[in-house]
């Protein structure tokens, strides 16, 4: 970094920038981002408010990170698990899934800012994949390894994308139980992945306590090829559903193999 760029650190941010980079470095190299919790379970944390956001500030450039955009209040991460995963993260202090600022009146729309960054996985594997092949999800507390909201996004795995197409004609607006992988599911068609249509806030409609939020699981994948025509489906479950889960991950594929398809 120039003197010129150093002079335009705020002190505070420029100090811990450089004290820390080559921590990170070291943990980046030999794990992956959702591993990083056996080094610190705000690492993921770390890196957006240290790296990131200082380096877009000062630089004009997104450091660690692929993108910075402080305006929406976000930023993308290649996620080095996995050949075409990559995370979104709040720039601001929010812990996950449980924090009631997800649900505040003027929170962001993350998961449309996510969606709109699967190009990013695309890009990755250097193949067009149809919407319904891209997902994105985001962990329960009890199944996360990081303390800051992170959205992952990735390919499908082709056998739930197949499955998920049984709910491409679903009425809108009307959950359906199903089973994928051996967990039970319910799933929602929907016309729209922002505002009052985020998905946070349609599983936080019958989950309004942060307590009963903080066991849910999302993932949000297209209903068909074209998620503008065909809609989105809303996949939900909890760890107190019976035979539920709080995590749908499992469902995405880092390693994308359905992009050898094509």
């Amino acid at each position: 970094m120039t003197t010129a760029a150093t002079a335009r650190f705020p002190a505070r941010l420029a100090s811990r920038f450089f004290c820390l980079t080559a921590a990170f470095a070291v943990a980046l190299t030999t794990t992956s981002c959702a591993r990083l919790a056996s080094v610190d379970s705000n690492a993921l944390w770390k890196i957006v408010d240290v790296r990131c956001v200082p380096s877009q500030e000062a630089t004009g450039t997104p450091g660690q990170c692929e993108t910075v955009d402080l305006d929406k209040r976000y930023v993308i991460l290649k996620d080095i698990l996995g050949r075409s995963q990559y995370l979104l993260m709040p720039t601001d202090r929010i812990t996950g899934i449980e924090s009631p600022l997800i649900l505040a009146p003027d929170a962001k729309d993350y998961w449309r800012d996510a969606w709109d960054s699967r190009h990013y996985v695309q890009r990755a594997v250097k193949r067009e994949l149809h919407d319904n092949q891209l997902g994105l999800e985001i962990n329960s507390e009890y199944r996360r390894s990081q303390n800051q909201l992170h959205i992952h996004i990735d390919c499908m795995r082709r056998e739930i994308s197949t499955a998920l197409a049984d709910h491409a004609q679903d009425a809108p607006g009307e959950w359906r139980w199903t089973t994928l992988d051996g967990r039970r599911y319910r799933i929602m068609r929907v016309s729209s992945i922002s505002g009052v249509d985020s998905p946070f806030r349609i599983v936080a409609r019958d989950n309004p306590n942060p307590a009963t939020m903080s066991t849910q699981t999302i993932l949000v994948t297209a209903a068909g090829p074209s998620a503008e025509k065909d809609g989105w489906l809303i996949v939900n479950s909890g760890i107190d559903v019976d035979g539920g889960t709080g995590t749908a991950e499992g469902l995405l594929d880092h390693a994308c193999r359905v992009a050898d398809d094509h």
